[in-house]
């Protein structure tokens, strides 16, 4: 149940309307909680669990149906396989990985945009990944403490 709540809860700050000056500051919520869930819990949360995910992601942000599916599941199935060495490292860490994560999903959800039209990065392009960085010290230990009440 913690799992569900947890989930539904980084499902309703990613669609959390934010001011200008701090939307592009939002990391992908649903992301680092399924990340951590898949560290914590590999054996409960999974690939199936990431496309559902993704699919209701991708609804709720109205983009097309299954892009977020598809990055959930392939960062999912990759931390899954690296489970047991990312849950030796300390969080800081675990902190570079979530990163090259971030950014994975960023540069899949960039291309997917390419494919239909020509679209540059800007600065805003990097803001998601190093705050979703950053903050992950933090989701870790609050997720941690949500795990073992």
């Amino acid at each position: 149940m913690r799992i569900f709540i947890t989930l539904l809860f980084a499902m309703c700050l990613r669609i959390v309307p934010l001011p200008d000056t701090l939307a592009p500051l939002n990391p992908d919520w649903v992301l680092l909680a399924l990340i951590y869930w898949s560290l914590a819990i590999p054996e409960r949360v999974g690939i199936a669990h990431a496309w559902f995910l993704g699919i209701l992601v991708d609804v709720l942000l109205g983009r097309h149906f299954g892009q977020n599916a598809l990055i959930y599941s392939l960062i999912i199935y990759a931390c899954l396989v690296w489970h047991r060495q990312l849950r030796q490292f300390p969080v800081v860490q675990q902190s570079a990985f979530i990163f090259l994560c971030l950014l994975f999903s960023q540069l899949l959800l960039f291309w997917f945009k390419n494919v239909h039209t020509a679209v540059q990065i800007s600065g805003a392009f990097w803001l998601p990944i190093f705050s979703g960085t950053v903050l992950w010290p933090f989701i870790y230990q609050l997720m941690r403490s949500i795990r073992r009440l």
